[in-house]
């Protein structure tokens, strides 16, 4: 591209938009404007961080007031994450989104082609990704030190961390569902690491344990109401295997009885083994091999990465788009997530395994949906 990208603004003003503003800053971009509905919020964010042109309260508004804007963040609940990106697409504006991508395949794939048609960079905050740690664990498969991954886990699992309790966290139409599409990031990992290969069928079952119950909410968003929608699943365990041969286990929860949170992606490869793990913001890589007869271990500290990646991702994104750096994500991957996350769904809600088709899914009776 022979223009630089410099010039960026906001979609919402909730918990991540100061991860994305100090990302765009990092790589020299200047934010003009906020959109929020909330303008008391939007407002206040845009004056804590000096965004010149101020909160607006819709893209349009914000466009007309700054048509200079060359890109645009969307951080806004799940639902919106569609509508507002294939708003910004149409306006070619280069799009940096929230996870999840959407709220399910259908609309990613619209999203991508929508991007395409409109020769624009569309992008999502997978920001485990620009984690130190897995920054060095993709650089090792890249190289062949791995060897063939046959196998991983993907873990993200909670004892007391249902998000926003009773509001839109636990609202199946506003998040399309609960830990397993909230907690994608292990299984990206997981899946990035193993080349994103393509998935062949899935087995997978849900439950709703512990999700009505308030003592089992989390810091995340605490509770917003009591007596407020909790239709999604509390935990989800799965189980994937790739047309490659490759197999994944997946573990993914907000309230069940285990000793505390716990964040890894494991590997096994065949020339190295390795367990990625994230507690407290302190990051490590395990690697484990086998020479001589001697089982030789060794465990690195990514002491220096206090925020799993949440500002290298936006910053990755305007770099990306410069031509300074690679970019972290890839929208064809996404659309292979969802794909992923549909049909461990819909294995769950009919207790079968689901074979996923290059168009739509079809469970073990022959039904294809």
């Amino acid at each position: 591209m022979s223009n630089k990208i410099t010039k960026v603004g906001l979609i919402g003003a909730g918990s991540m938009a100061e991860y994305h503003l100090k990302g765009f800053r990092a790589a020299g971009a200047e934010i003009l404007g906020i959109v929020d509905q909330n303008a008391e919020k939007g407002g206040a964010f845009a004056k804590k961080w000096s965004i010149s042109g101020g909160c607006f309260s819709s893209l349009d508004e914000m466009l007309q007031s700054c048509p200079e804007i060359q890109a645009v963040s969307v951080i806004v609940p799940n639902k919106f994450h569609y509508p507002l990106v294939m708003e910004a697409l149409n306006h070619k504006l280069h799009v940096f989104c929230e996870k999840p991508p959407a709220l399910n395949a259908k609309e990613i794939q619209q999203m991508a082609d929508c991007a395409e048609k409109n020769q624009r960079r569309l992008m999502f905050n997978l920001n485990n990704r620009a984690r130190l740690d897995s920054q060095y664990v993709k650089k090792m498969a890249r190289d062949g030190k791995l060897g063939w991954i046959n196998s991983a886990q993907a873990t993200w699992m909670r004892r007391t961390g249902i998000p926003g309790f009773g509001g839109w966290f636990t609202t199946k139409a506003i998040s399309g569902g609960g830990p397993l599409i909230d907690l994608l990031h292990m299984i990206d990992l997981a899946l990035w690491f193993m080349g994103y290969p393509d998935p062949e069928y899935v087995l997978a079952q849900t439950f709703n344990t512990f999700i009505d119950n308030p003592e089992f909410q989390g810091a995340w968003g605490g509770i917003v109401s009591t007596s407020g929608t909790t239709d999604v699943e509390a935990a989800c365990h799965g189980f994937v295997r790739f047309k490659t041969g490759q197999v994944l286990s997946i573990h993914n929860s907000w309230a069940e009885l285990v000793k505390g949170e716990d964040t890894f992606v494991a590997l096994q490869g065949t020339k190295t083994g390795v367990k990625i793990r994230s507690v407290n913001n302190a990051n490590t890589c395990e690697l484990y091999e086998q020479e001589n007869g001697i089982s030789k271990d060794q465990t690195l500290r990514f002491m220096n990465d206090h925020d799993m990646g949440r500002t290298h991702m936006p910053e990755n994104f305007i770099r990306s788009l410069n031509g300074e750096q690679e970019p972290f994500t890839d929208v064809k991957e996404a659309v292979k997530l969802m794909k992923l996350i549909d049909a461990l769904y819909l294995s769950a809600e009919t207790g079968k395994p689901v074979h996923i088709l290059d168009k739509g899914y079809q469970s073990e009776d022959g039904k294809i949906k």
